[in-house]
């Protein structure tokens, strides 16, 4: 996230339907009173929200649209809308999932920012409506009279739409003032302009002049597609032409001048909104998080028909990570974008002077300061998790013909077998044995970088990419039970905010982009991703917990949370209760601060899903879903009301010797149950029960159906 400041209706494509006190799922756990009411409530505060933006992928689908919320117990309307999102989600012709989030002055497909204007990059706007950065950035509409216009008439400049024109004779050229930039800075040409209205046979072409070079010649110069296939959230009825002019061999050193020229075949009204120069800001992880969103959309939903539109759809998708970022070869997600090198923006030399690296420490991930790149211990980790997603997806295609999905190039076994593969190697690669932990990334000097990245080490846990041995060592750093050496927060200064670790343990005052070249002017923990924390990522640790420490550790952090949770309720909510000095400065809503909660960190939802997913054991299947409970000592049980599957909405109630199923809505999809390891016994209802698989049919008519465990 995109955490210096700048207002949160910027940062994200945000809807928000959640109501004061809306019906929802409840967590019912005998004598734990107290706890379930107040994780219901944070529930109650966070439930249901909606983004666009591929950055959530693999956090909110998975937290909602099971819930069935309201008086007419539906998830209709969260399911509605990312069937909608992962259907139109733009894919370029390479195969790139686009970021789908706001309007910004870089790739358009990727991140908002790093802006062109950070880069020390050109851009020339000739409207300013409706652009988010207009005040940030002091901008100014470029005057169409310094333009050099050829081939054109009826020229005009409209506050609106930016400039029109046009087209006369067989040719049309716009040479653009001359500024001067590094090229470095600049691997991408973007134009917004109404392209579409030009003969499908024009030809446009990009020609750039560098300093010292007095014409524009044919060998500094490339093709330009129309529509490259992103930004359709612009708006404005415009295409977007990106221009990958890194890739060309003569884009180096300074440019001083670019020209754009096409032909035609009669005169033509064209609206050209700006032509600026961009950063890389794409993410390396985009396609796999789109994988993965789309995994957990068809196996809440059992939506074939959603299947069969979006396969093709996902299968490019996974095929090109492994591609782009050499899988196969590397072991490893090997990130070699422009300025995605895992170098710092900024360095000082010996006498601490500092000088700025413009277009290195490209954001990778979520964590959007912090330079992840060249070879990415969190796009390896990610990546991971979509290979066996994609193979639990193949796996379902295969066994059911009847759906007529054609079967694909990677199969569930070749999909699993890289996973593998990417596991054993990339998490050799990137595991410190000094430290015990995770590194961030490897960067293209071959050093790694770790400031005790508490949240990269809990989510390999969570996906299960850490191996036992790791995952070990990893909560005994956080528990406190082994100190690391140069560390700023150790022992119980890892939970200070008390809702989650700190993101971070090692102060970092050295890697970032270098549009947040001055850490030190922030103390630490007074920047999220420096000392301060995010609630929604105490998912990770309570699973994590689950895993490796069993579920009265998990239960009793969940305890501390909702503790916590009270005292700011209390308090008056979030921004009430640290707005008392000394608790910390909360970031969201156009503030900067430490503290991930409310606002765009939507992510929050994700605390407590630990009941269903966690405790509960409860996973998602193409065919029904499987549990594993895992209870703490002092829970005889635990029922999660309210879960929607497919079309049918229902309350799951286990202890550790029954399981019962009360059906609310009853749909017309059988459910196939696949059941904790043990000889089991059906006490009530109409269901066929082989080992530990339950098959439910709709003629069943259940309403309740009751298992035990024979001892």
């Amino acid at each position: 996230m995109f955490r210096y400041g700048t207002p949160a209706w910027l940062l994200l494509l945000l809807v928000s339907i959640s109501q004061a006190q809306t019906p929802l799922p409840t967590f019912e756990v005998p004598g734990q009173q107290q706890m379930t009411s107040r994780l219901e409530a944070l529930f109650q505060r966070h439930h249901s929200p909606q983004t666009r933006c591929t950055l959530w992928d693999a956090w909110i689908p998975m937290s909602t649209l099971w819930p069935a919320v309201g008086d007419d117990l539906s998830a209709e309307p969260m399911r509605r809308f990312y069937r909608h999102v992962y259907l139109n989600r733009q894919i370029d012709p390479s195969g790139y999932v686009v970021m789908d989030q706001h309007r910004g002055h870089a790739h358009p497909g990727g991140w908002p920012f790093p802006l062109w204007e950070q880069a020390g990059g050109a851009g020339w706007h000739f409207t300013i409506d409706r652009d988010p950065y207009r005040k940030m950035m002091n901008m100014r509409p470029t005057d169409v009279k310094s333009l050099a216009i050829q081939g054109a008439t009826n020229l005009r400049q409209d506050n609106r739409f930016g400039l029109r024109l046009t087209t006369q004779g067989p040719q049309t050229s716009i040479t653009l003032p001359v500024r001067a930039l590094d090229s470095f800075v600049a691997p991408f040409i973007v134009m917004e302009w109404s392209s579409d209205q030009l003969p499908q046979d024009s030809t446009v072409t990009l020609s750039w002049r560098r300093v010292g070079e007095k014409q524009f010649t044919p060998a500094c110069s490339t093709n330009v597609a129309k529509d490259s296939g992103v930004g359709g959230q612009y708006g404005a009825g415009l295409k977007l032409s990106v221009v990958p002019v890194h890739e060309h061999p003569e884009w180096r050193g300074k440019i001083e001048q670019l020209r754009v020229e096409w032909t035609n075949h009669a005169a033509t009204d064209i609206t050209i909104r700006n032509i600026h120069t961009a950063t890389d800001s794409r993410h390396p992880i985009t396609n796999a998080l789109f994988v993965r969103g789309s995994t957990d959309t068809f196996l809440w939903t059992h939506d074939v028909s959603f299947l069969k539109q979006n396969i093709q759809r996902m299968r490019t998708a996974i095929e090109y990570s492994l591609d782009e970022f050499s899988v196969r070869q590397e072991g490893a997600m090997l990130v070699q974008w422009p300025g995605h090198d895992g170098r710092a923006g900024f360095i000082h030399d010996a006498q601490g002077n500092k000088t700025l690296r413009h277009g290195h420490g490209v954001g990778n991930n979520y964590w959007d300061l912090l330079p992840f790149g060249h070879y990415d211990c969190y796009a390896s980790m990610v990546e991971y998790d979509a290979l066996l997603a994609m193979a639990t997806i193949e796996a379902a295609i295969a066994a059911h013909p009847e759906w007529e999905i054609a079967l694909p190039k990677l199969d569930h076994a070749a999909l699993t077998s890289l996973a593998g593969d990417l596991k054993q190697r990339a998490g050799k690669r990137f595991w410190d044995e000094t430290n015990g932990r995770f590194v961030a990334c490897i960067d293209a000097d071959g050093k790694s970088h770790d400031y005790g990245f508490t949240f990269l080490n809990l989510e390999a846990i969570y996906y299960g990419f850490a191996t036992p041995q790791q995952a070990e060592q990893i909560l005994q750093w956080l528990d406190g039970e082994r100190e690391i050496a140069g560390d700023t927060s150790t022992g119980a200064d890892i939970y200070h905010w008390r809702f989650a670790p700190r993101a971070t343990t090692r102060r970092n005052l050295e890697w970032y982009a270098w549009v947040w070249h001055n850490p030190d002017h922030n103390p630490w923990g007074g920047q999220v991703q420096d000392g301060g924390a995010v609630l929604g990522f105490s998912y990770h640790d309570l699973m994590a917990r689950l895993a490796v420490n069993g579920p009265d550790d998990a239960a009793r952090r969940l305890k501390e949370i909702t503790d916590w949770f009270a005292e700011v309720e209390d308090a008056g909510g979030y921004r009430k209760y640290y707005a008392v000095p000394g608790r910390g400065s909360l970031q969201g809503g156009g503030t900067p601060g430490g503290l991930g909660l409310d606002h765009e960190f939507m992510e929050s939802v994700l605390v407590p899903q630990v009941m269903l997913y966690g405790f509960l054991g409860f996973q998602p299947t193409a065919d029904g879903f499987s549990l594993q409970p895992k209870l703490p000592h002092d829970w005889p049980s635990l029922q999660v009301t309210r879960i929607a599957w497919a079309d049918h909405v229902f309350d799951l109630k286990a202890s550790q010797a029954e399981i019962q199923l009360t059906f609310q809505k009853a749909g017309q999809t059988p459910v196939r149950i696949n059941l904790p390891e043990g000889s089991w016994q059906l006490d009530q209802g109409d269901a066929k029960l082989v080992s530990q698989v339950l098959t439910v049919n709709p003629s069943d008519q259940n309403h309740t159906i009751r298992l035990s465990q024979i001892q």
